[in-house]
């Protein structure tokens, strides 16, 4: 599919010259749209009848000697089927519009295992990829034997992962509120998947990167959970609101 549209949105420059606080810059990378998905895929009870046109994003952290992706999009032909994505321009490719080439991609953060979150990474092959240990472990077992779950998962992604994790080049996160790169902490608990994560980067200002965790300012504002991976997390997931 060719290549219709590219947005890129610099959100914040930490500017901290006489400090030891990290100094990195993000960016939203819309790479793709998914149109007229219904509300209620994002916000617990929400009419069934309510759609609006969702956009595809991962974000682009630079600095302290890294370039650092949160999520990756994805690119196989199967998904566009599935969701009738528009808009689209390959992970990559948007990433060397931002002015990065994909080989410099020193680091991925997966917030989740998801097609559209975890789907290209094989398109960044230098980089360390940081998972939960137990949304890896998880995904590479029980999720797929009887009573497990794996919608929205992509075998071959997970072959990529652990073709990976041979190479050496993945790192397994074992728990909440750990600080994985200077300035950068992960925090579980939001249950969108068996174990996904969010991020907050520290600087000047602190931003937290929610990925699928929180979708939209309505779950904020009613504090209305998204679906999660189990309706008992529901509770958790406004928690980490």
């Amino acid at each position: 599919m060719k290549a219709t549209a590219f947005i890129i949105s610099t959100l914040v420059l930490f500017l901290a010259p006489f400090s030891t606080t990290p100094n990195y810059s993000i960016e939203a990378i819309r790479y793709g749209t998914i149109p007229q998905l219904p509300v209620s895929g994002l916000v617990v009870g929400a009419p069934e009848n309510e759609k609006m046109d969702i956009a595809m994003v991962f974000w682009l952290i630079r600095g302290e000697g890294r370039n650092i992706l949160l999520d990756t999009g994805f690119h196989r032909e199967r998904w566009f089927e599935n969701f009738k994505v528009t808009d689209f321009l390959r992970p990559d490719e948007a990433v060397r519009q931002a002015g990065v080439d994909p080989a410099q991609i020193t680091d991925v953060i997966l917030s989740h295992a998801h097609w559209d979150h975890m789907g290209g990474i094989d398109l960044f092959p230098q980089a360390t990829i940081w998972i939960q240990k137990d949304e890896y472990a998880y995904y590479m077992g029980p999720a797929w034997q009887e009573g497990g779950k794996h919608g929205g998962i992509d075998p071959d992604d997970l072959s990529n992962l652990l073709l990976r994790n041979t190479q050496g080049k993945l790192r397994l996160i074992d728990g909440d509120n750990r600080e994985i790169i200077p300035g950068i902490r992960v925090f579980v608990g939001a249950r969108h998947t068996f174990a996904s994560q969010y991020i907050r980067v520290e600087g000047n200002q602190v931003f937290v990167l929610a990925s699928d965790n929180c979708y939209l300012y309505r779950n904020l504002e009613t504090r209305t959970s998204i679906p999660t991976f189990d309706p008992a997390d529901a509770d958790g997931n406004v928690k980490a609101f």
